[in-house]
């Protein structure tokens, strides 16, 4: 699952824009963080790089059997 969901800082906590969807109830999620002071053009840009460079991933990835080791 992926989603870019906006957030801010208060006292080092991070304090989401939305809730989290309750698939991801007790996993852990990678979290990164991009600066909001940057422009917007700038920001959709990485969005798009990040947004391909995962649609490579998934091109590489597959599935393991069950009883991989």
């Amino acid at each position: 699952m992926r989603q870019i969901i906006q957030a801010t800082c208060t006292n080092g906590e991070l304090i989401l824009s939305e809730k989290l969807s309750s698939e991801l109830e007790g996993k852990t999620i990678q979290i990164m963080i991009l600066e909001t002071s940057e422009s917007a053009q700038t920001r959709d840009f990485q969005e798009s790089k990040i947004q391909k460079f995962l649609a490579r991933v998934n091109n590489y990835s597959f599935p393991l059997s069950p009883d991989y080791k």
